[in-house]
């Protein structure tokens, strides 16, 4: 099981790295420096000759996530904060558990295309193309199977197995970024004016109010 994660992440992130979205590096590698205080567009480098295997290198990525939690999901993340090798490579990866029933809400990549394989159970996936289509483009997965969702597209995932599912994606980007849609409209500090959202939505803003409620 741990092998198959390992290959399946290698393949992600080999085909993460043809479209890349981030610039291309200048250098072999530039290991993130944690605790530099220099701003640039990514981290600091390391000394090159201070790099070590560890570096490039991180453990427990065969450990499910606890999807006890509103959603019913769990991403774990491996970016240069986990992975320092990672940093001006333009990739990272995550695993995704999800209980029975369970999403990874609506939601989008800024800075990323992604590309998903499930190595467990079945999931409903789909993507919701750009004004004026608004097009839904949706499909049942099952082990093994795999599927793109373009960058800064609204996606998601949902479990429609019986059992707990799982899945491994990479992302052409060190960061790219994930805003939820319910978080980012309802959850947002200052708040959005419910008159704002209301008229958005068209909705009474006693709904605004009751949605904002659970955010």
């Amino acid at each position: 099981m741990v092998e198959m994660i390992v290959l399946v992440g290698l393949l992600a992130l080999s085909f993460c790295i043809t479209m890349a979205a981030d610039h291309s590096p200048l250098q072999d590698f530039c290991v993130a420096q944690s605790n530099s205080q220099v701003l640039l567009n990514g981290l600091a480098c390391k000394n090159p000759s201070m790099v070590q295997a560890t570096d490039f290198s991180f453990s427990g990525l065969h450990i499910s996530g606890n999807t006890s939690n509103a959603v019913g999901s769990r991403v774990t993340l491996v970016s240069a904060t986990q992975i320092p090798g990672l940093n001006t490579l333009g990739i990272s990866l995550v695993r995704i558990d999800y209980a029975p029933w369970g999403i990874n809400p609506p939601h989008t990549h800024p800075r990323a295309t992604e590309i998903l394989t499930v190595m467990e159970g079945s999931l409903e996936v789909g993507f919701v193309t750009s004004n004026p289509d608004n097009r839904l483009i949706s499909k049942i997965l099952h082990k093994g199977d795999v599927f793109v969702f373009p960058i800064g597209l609204i996606h998601y995932q949902r479990n429609v197995g019986k059992g707990n599912a799982m899945a491994i994606a990479g992302l052409s980007s060190q960061n790219p970024g994930v805003i939820t849609i319910g978080n980012a409209v309802y959850g947002s500090k200052p708040a959005i004016s419910s008159d704002i959202l209301a008229k958005a939505f068209q909705v009474d803003k006693r709904v605004v109010s009751s949605i904002r409620s659970k955010f």
